[in-house]
């Protein structure tokens, strides 16, 4: 973890263009993790690419929170779906 890259938080809004409101409504639905340092809060740069697409549903498809959660949530579990059933036919190959 010390090697991580972070970026705080309002870097990431003034960059993005998007609200800080934002970013603390996705930790409130526990949609992103902050990184808290020294009374400053930080973005993982992990999490970036993730957060990327939270913002596009948000401010391009007009999509409100409730339904970003239920996206995010549909989409990890289509993801965890996806990964049983490659796990499966792998099995029945061999």
């Amino acid at each position: 973890m010390e090697n991580e890259t972070i970026i705080k938080v309002e870097q990431f809004c003034t960059h993005y263009q998007v609200e800080v409101s934002f970013i603390d409504a996705l930790q409130e639905y526990g949609l992103v993790e902050l990184i808290s340092r020294e009374k400053e809060r930080f973005i993982s740069e992990e999490h970036i690419r993730g957060i990327e697409k939270l913002i596009r549903l948000h401010y391009d498809l007009e999509v409100n929170m409730p339904g970003i959660d239920v996206i995010t949530h549909l989409l990890k579990r289509v993801e965890n779906l996806q990964t049983e059933l490659n796990g499966i036919r792998n099995r029945l190959q061999d």
